[in-house]
């Protein structure tokens, strides 16, 4: 049995610390897994601790993948035959830097749907999801079926509400399904975040990146009987596009570590290796602006996005080996090969998508995309992501307009978050994310009537602080001069689940105004990872095959993309779909590229 006493953890009726870290399944390759897991253990972990994200699961109300890269089953029982106990965290909502927080955005297509809370709409959704869930964590639990040994009860609510009859569902649920290992909860280090986070029946747990010593003094004031774990210890942190590149140096996570394992705390290493931001998974932040996470999710962690162990793996290695026996490192993590060099990658195609072409992409796949739905007719406003199912990706939206002549102001008020703007196939402009008072576009012409196309694009969905749930689109109409635009045709485009549309794309010549594609063959050694160099681009969305890597931006401070050896096989290609202007040619590079910060302009 694995307990929580007043005076620490017990596993079968001894002593016990807990040295995890966190490495989400839902960030790394299923082929992969086992190698990462493999690679935790050596750190020196005993636990690993994974959130699950529900939207990564849920693409459409009443519908659940739970096999391939979803298989959660698999990834339990893969932790349990590389030595590692588990800690799961299921949320509902999880945060994680990751699109909506794990939240399904079709959640929010009832505007009445409150998150987070009492509300029986949203709890009533929750309970469908676990249902599916928990049975997976629950026959896996320790010591009967597998290594879980701990389930958290939602995640840092502390940082967001106080609705105690919410918590006690949520706990009740777990239990009711099973769920007998200790439960639970996380939140910031202070009690302005454990009086709204914490409920009876789960053990509570605190978030910090420093200040060890001062906060564990707090919490063993707080609570005396119960065992101290950082659920969170931040020895990294995670980017936004446009910021600098976020390091830490390894010795100074490492001393706050050895504090903690010092003063007897148990600890949760976040992240032990963070993956990828694969697809549009990334979210957002928001502090006035909205500040999207970047694809890679390396985290400057102790393994990094490939799995090469850093100067961080070697010094938390040495500060466990204090207080637990740790393994050997094997001889083949010892000396990990060189890297590949840098390469050209050939042109296959290059052209554009109009808008024309994109609505015949979103109408061929529409079919293949769960929950995806068109309007029954022109909307009088422009339908939400959420109206039409749409998850992530791109909502395409045609209107007509009576144009007096000369020149009038267009501006979209709500726009979330970047839309392209054409005018008779024109491109016109690219409209920001309106904070307030959006800014306007320029539409000059003769009298006569307009064709406006709009190519509304999703950054990402805030995945914490008050804007949690925010819709996607053009949330409260264009503005023409004096008045709205109203009769809206719309067709949703889900980039991230076309599959191999992609790599059936007819690119035309570059004769008309629309997105960019370039397509290029990757000839290297297939099962090897690939680190794509996309300096000499602009912004837009990368495939390898049929598979959605990332986004790229040259603002950085991300400049690669990172691609799993599993996806690189002979004969695949690499397909670039640019946003804001053609880019040059196509390079590998040796490694990441992470903190180099570049213009906007096409170089």
């Amino acid at each position: 049995m694995f307990t929580v006493t007043d005076h620490g953890f017990e596993r079968d009726g001894a002593a016990h610390r807990i040295v995890s870290g966190a490495l989400h399944y839902f960030r790394v390759h299923p082929a992969l897994w086992a190698d990462r897991l493999r690679r935790l253990r050596t750190l020196g972990a005993n636990t690993v601790e994974t959130y699950v994200a529900w939207n990564f699961h849920a693409p459409a109300p009443g519908r659940a993948e739970i096999d391939g890269p979803r298989d959660l089953g698999a990834f339990l029982d893969a932790a349990a035959a590389a030595d590692l106990d588990v800690i799961v965290r299921p949320g509902p909502y999880i945060c994680a830097e990751w699109e909506g927080g794990g939240l399904p955005g079709w959640l929010l297509a009832d505007p009445r749907l409150r998150l987070r809370c009492s509300d029986p709409a949203y709890l009533a959704a929750v309970d469908a999801w676990f249902d599916v869930l928990i049975p997976i964590v629950a026959a896996r639990q320790y010591p009967e079926g597998g290594r879980v040994v701990a389930v958290q009860v939602e995640n840092e609510y502390g940082s967001y509400g106080d609705d105690r009859a919410h918590l006690e569902h949520l706990r009740d649920g777990l239990l009711r399904r099973g769920i007998h290992v200790p439960l639970m909860t996380s939140d910031g280090p202070t009690l302005q975040y454990l009086l709204g986070g914490t409920v009876a029946g789960a053990t509570p747990t605190i978030n910090f990146g420093s200040r060890a010593v001062e906060y564990l003094a707090a919490f063993r004031a707080e609570y005396p009987d119960t065992p101290a774990l950082c659920m969170e210890f931040w020895n990294g942190w995670f980017d936004h596009w446009g910021e600098p590149h976020h390091t830490r140096p390894a010795a100074d996570a490492a001393a706050e570590l050895a504090a903690m394992l010092d003063h007897g705390m148990d600890v949760n290493l976040y992240m032990a290796h963070g993956g990828t931001n694969s697809g549009l998974w990334n979210g957002c932040n928001h502090d006035g602006v909205l500040r999207p996470t970047v694809t890679s999710y390396d985290y400057d962690a102790a393994i990094a996005e490939d799995g090469t162990l850093t100067a961080k793996f070697h010094a938390f290695r040495e500060v466990i080996a204090r207080h637990l026996p740790i393994p050997e490192i094997p001889d083949d993590l010892v000396a990990e090969p060189a890297p590949a060099p840098a390469t050209e990658l050939s042109e296959v195609a290059r052209g554009t998508l109009t808008f024309d072409d994109l609505v015949s992409l979103a109408r061929a796949t529409l079919g293949a995309v769960p929950g995806l739905r068109l309007p029954e007719g022109p909307s009088p406003f422009p339908p939400s992501f959420e109206d039409l199912g749409l998850e992530r990706g791109l909502l395409l939206l045609r209107a007509r307009v009576d144009h007096p002549g000369g020149s009038v102001p267009l501006r979209l008020y709500g726009l979330r978050d970047r839309a392209h703007v054409f005018v008779d196939g024109r491109l016109v402009g690219i409209a920001e994310r309106d904070e307030g008072t959006p800014d306007a576009l320029d539409i000059t012409a003769e009298r006569g009537e307009l064709v406006l196309d709009l190519v509304v694009e999703s950054l990402g969905r805030i995945n914490f602080g008050p804007l949690l749930g925010e819709r996607k689109g053009v949330l409260r109409g264009a503005w023409f001069g004096t008045r709205f635009v109203m009769g809206w045709e719309a067709w949703p485009l889900a980039l991230d689940r076309i599959g191999t549309s992609v790599a059936a794309l007819a690119i035309r010549e570059q004769d008309a105004d629309g997105l960019a594609v370039a397509r290029y063959a990757l000839d290297t050694t297939a099962g090897r990872d690939v680190f794509l160099d996309l300096r000499a681009h602009t912004r837009g969305f990368a495939w390898v095959g049929d598979e959605l890597v990332g986004r790229y931006w040259r603002r950085g401070p991300q400049q690669t993309l990172y691609v799993p050896a599993p996806l690189v096989t002979q004969d695949i290609e690499v397909t670039l779909l640019a946003t804001d202007g053609p880019g040059g040619g196509l390079r590998t590079a040796p490694g990441p590229i992470l903190d180099e910060l570049l213009d906007k302009e096409t170089p």
